[in-house]
């Protein structure tokens, strides 16, 4: 099998095709000749070192695969070989055969194309979590959502055209039009003038009910101040913490700093709600997972969203790939093409 190794922390450039023997499903797993790879913000993390989740060095990164079952090992009740497949990884999915639990495994509909299925599982799944389930997402309900652009942003976005919330959206002026099409009420151009105060000025003062925050740092006192009283801020990326495509202790630390300490009186204090949102934390509860994936999934087969496809590379091409993921020059997913 053909995979894509980390062996250092570095920029991009430190992925490199490898070449090992076909893996073997051990009892509960499926193996999946994988069509395609989801790249996301995560990996760039994980690849220059800033993951604390991710594995020891060398390791292989990918958190989300589609492709076919090829081969089903004993335990597994629900799947069989030809079956066409999504499937959440805990890394290793920069393979073009992988060994996945079958309780991450979600049988693909028959119309659903394979990038489309390599899209969905981190992002919306993540998007969902923050929104539906830790958010508690109500019609009408004002959010914020940073990085609109990218792949999860545009999930938040989806789901919240679906469920009928008023949103505004950070990102490079060259996406306004674009985002708009994709149903963003507000865009807010970051670069040329200071969010909180757009967005302040925007709701007459009141602020948001939602801030999905993937910035972290400076960022989160920002945020914080957006909420009106019952507003939830989501915390669910250090973005911010990785403006250069090598690792910068310095800088991390420097972003560490700047978080604020949230005591519960002051939360009382103000009626917010502060949340913390990690998928890595989650792979021992595929339970709680598939009804959320599986709400997502419902939607699409319902035509109410497609995942915008932005750009695939072969994997010979996966540090491309990273650099136009880092650059914010996707407007949409990023996948990996055996």
């Amino acid at each position: 099998m053909q995979q894509i190794w980390i062996s250092k922390a570095g920029p991009p450039e430190t992925l490199k095709l490898q070449s090992h023997p076909d893996p073997i499903p051990r009892s509960g797993e499926v193996r999946i000749r994988v069509q395609a790879s989801g790249v996301s913000f995560a990996d760039i993390l994980a690849r220059m070192g800033l993951d604390r989740d991710a594995p020891a060095l060398p390791f292989v990164p990918g958190l989300e695969v589609a492709g076919v079952v090829d081969l089903v090992a004993q335990g597994v009740p629900t799947l069989k070989e030809g079956d066409a497949v999504l499937a959440l990884t805990q890394y290793g999915g920069y393979s073009d055969m992988i060994c996945v639990p079958y309780r991450q495994v979600y049988k693909r509909l028959e119309w659903m194309s394979v990038q489309d299925a390599a899209a969905l599982p981190v992002n919306y799944l993540l998007a969902y979590l923050s929104l539906v389930v830790m958010g508690s997402l109500q019609s009408e309900n004002r959010v914020l959502i940073h990085n609109v652009g990218g792949g999860l942003g545009l999930a938040a976005l989806d789901i919240c055209r679906i469920l009928g919330a008023e949103t505004y959206g950070t990102a490079s002026p060259e996406k306004h039009a674009f985002l708009l099409e994709r149903g963003l009420t507000h865009p807010i151009d970051y670069r040329n003038f200071d969010y909180e105060r757009v967005v302040m000025d925007m709701t007459g003062g009141r602020g948001v009910q939602i801030v999905l925050d993937s910035l972290g740092g400076v960022h989160w006192l920002k945020n914080y101040r957006l909420l009106m009283p019952t507003g939830r801020l989501v915390h669910l990326g250090l973005s911010s913490m990785a403006a250069t495509k090598s690792r910068s202790w310095l800088r991390y630390w420097r972003g560490a700093v700047m978080m604020p300490f949230y005591t519960p009186f002051r939360l009382m204090r103000d009626n917010k709600a502060i949340i913390g949102v990690n998928l890595h934390h989650l792979w021992a509860h595929a339970h709680l997972q598939r009804p959320w994936l599986e709400q997502v999934i419902t939607w699409y087969d319902d035509a109410l969203f497609r995942p915008p496809i932005d750009t695939t590379f072969p994997f010979t091409e996966a540090a491309a790939a990273h650099h136009h993921l880092h650059d914010r020059k996707n407007k949409g997913k990023v996948l990996l093409i055996p």
